[in-house]
């Protein structure tokens, strides 16, 4: 599930870094740390092959068959690994595959939006056991701080026997959620009722259990290195269409936040050069579902069919379609900027809306890139994300579960002085 060992959450995100375990040496270790450390390599393994037997982690891993049989007798008397049914018909002993017990850990992610909340209860496999969503048009601290608190308690209710199994929740947010509120017809006081808040802090407060906070953009850039494209892809720009575009920046399968957070922060990319009167509109103006729901709502439609499969009926089609050419346009300039300075195997566009929706919107930046001069640069290849509306939650899902079960050499390095 984890793609790789490496560090897979931006700066922005609060969570333990790991790095390459070629870098890794057993000097200056203790031998507690080595084995929690060898612990979780053996648990990547399992996840990033959904099963495998002894003696193939043994020459994955680079341990002795000792110590994998060790390793795997803890895990399983730890709950965290399950024996499979044994493959005969080979040549000695039957094989018997090990594989992650779904239940041997759950974590909770929280998606704050500016249109809808979501809460996913997910499994150590990363599958989703129970969702619960809340819509509104814009979230007022006074009603969404009572819900988080409601939903964490019967999602954690939910587990009976196995709650103590749950490590942690991870809270993805928009960077600025009272941000543009201009755009957002929002008030000065409400914008800034969001600035003022720590929502981490506020959500820290309702349980005991630790909470991992990443940009929304960022967490779900997570969810499609972990579990979409990213299995695939070692460099990609990430490009999530919500109620405000925003992006994530994968470089040699880690996700980069750079010094400021401003990687992959394509909301803010100005559409076209600044004049000496005129400041260029940012992509935000663009390629947001916020502009079809303008759209919608001219028209007496509810705003709220961007995000589902009434933005392709009849009645709501020509909207969609003026919004989609507009929209394609701007990311297709998004894209070719984009290739100019990374040089990256994809461009993955993914989003919170109907997935027809964005088929029709990756053909038509694909044919509004084919008006873009590519001279002097490599075509990037524009592909659509796996992961979908569940990313924003999912990714924020796996942080707790990366910082508790991905190898991290922290666990048995000393400082050195």
């Amino acid at each position: 599930m984890f793609h790789g060992i490496g560090p897979l959450l931006a700066p922005d995100a609060k969570s333990t870094a790991a790095e390459p375990i070629a870098l890794l040496r057993p000097r200056g270790s203790n031998q507690v740390g080595m084995r929690q450390f060898n612990e979780r390599v053996v648990l990547q393994a399992i996840r990033l092959n959904a099963s495998l037997p002894k003696a193939e982690l043994a020459r994955l891993t680079g341990l002795t068959a000792q110590t994998i049989g060790l390793i795997t007798a803890r895990l399983e008397d730890d709950g965290l690994i399950l024996k499979q049914s044994a493959v005969r018909g080979r040549i000695g002993q039957p094989s018997v595959p090990l594989a992650l017990n779904p239940d041997g850990a759950f974590s909770i992610g929280i998606k704050i939006g500016r249109r809808g909340a979501e809460w996913l209860l997910v499994d150590f496999t990363g599958q989703v056991r129970q969702r619960q969503r809340m819509d509104y048009l814009f979230p007022s601290t006074d009603a969404l701080l009572p819900a988080i608190a409601h939903h964490l308690e019967e999602l954690h209710d939910s587990l009976g026997p196995l709650k103590n199994r749950l490590v942690g929740i991870g809270l993805a947010v928009p960077f600025q959620i009272g941000g543009w509120h201009r755009l957002l017809g929002l008030s000065p006081a409400q914008s800034e009722a969001w600035q003022q808040i720590d929502l981490r802090a506020q959500v820290q407060a309702m349980t005991e259990l630790p909470v991992t906070f990443a940009k929304d953009t960022s967490a779900a850039c997570v969810a499609e290195l972990v579990a979409g494209r990213g299995r695939d892809l070692k460099n990609f720009l990430y490009l999530f269409v919500d109620t405000f575009v925003g992006g994530g920046l994968v470089i040699n399968s880690q996700l980069h936040g750079g010094v400021h957070g401003n990687s992959g922060a394509i909301a803010s990319l100005p559409i076209g050069l600044a004049q000496s009167q005129q400041m260029p509109e940012q992509l935000v103006s663009y390629a947001s579902l916020w502009q079809l729901e303008q759209r919608f709502s001219a028209r007496g439609l509810d705003p709220l069919a961007a995000y589902d499969d009434r933005a392709l009926q009849a009645d709501h089609a020509p909207d969609t379609r003026a919004w989609v050419e507009r929209a394609a346009n701007a990311l297709a300039h998004t894209v070719v900027s984009g290739t100019a300075f990374l040089d990256i195997d994809a461009v993955v566009i993914d989003g919170s809306f109907n997935r027809v929706l964005l088929a029709q919107l990756i053909t038509a930046t694909q044919h509004a890139l084919k008006r873009y001069n590519w001279e002097g640069l490599w075509r990037a290849n524009l592909i659509a994300g796996e992961v979908g509306p569940d990313a924003r939650a999912l990714g924020g899902a796996l942080m707790p579960l990366h910082a508790h079960f991905a190898p991290d050499r922290d666990l048995f390095l000393k400082t050195c002085v």
